[in-house]
């Protein structure tokens, strides 16, 4: 039950997240409202770090995959996609596709088990789940 609260909060938190991102960016440019979104970020990590554990820095080096590491990268792509995505979308048309992209990567990763992620069998009903939420997106999207 916690994580569903849990994934609840987060996605509310992306779409307000977004829309702040997105009204940053107008009083100056999509980087440096970037750059904001991630410098605060980091200085929020560290105060979190402070107060809970202090676990090792170097620590995030012994995993076992590099390209693992690239989550700060993808980040930034992240946050500068979602501002592109919502000044020219608006925050509900852009959160839904978002939402069904998400959906989608994570159901071929786990369909094929990429990035170490246990494999799992086909399901006909998570296909047919999939298209539901497309249609849905159109008709939301129709005018």
């Amino acid at each position: 039950m916690i994580g569903i609260l849990i994934a609840l909060i987060s996605g509310a938190l992306m779409s307000i997240q977004g829309v702040f991102n997105t009204e940053v960016t107008k009083n100056s440019s999509i980087w440096v409202s970037n750059s904001w979104v991630q410098f605060t970020a980091l200085l929020v990590c560290i105060l979190a770090w402070f107060l809970t554990g202090r676990e090792s820095l170097l620590g995030v080096f012994q995993v076992g995959q590099k390209y693992m590491l690239l989550g700060g990268v993808i980040g930034a792509l992240i946050t500068y996609t979602v501002i592109k995505s919502m000044s020219s979308l608006g925050p509900a048309r852009s959160v839904m596709l978002i939402v069904i992209a998400q959906l989608l990567v994570a159901y071929l990763i786990e369909l094929f088990g990429i990035f170490g992620v246990d494999k799992q069998p086909f399901e006909w009903r998570k296909v047919f789940g999939m298209a539901i939420a497309i249609i849905g997106v159109v008709i939301f999207k129709w005018e």
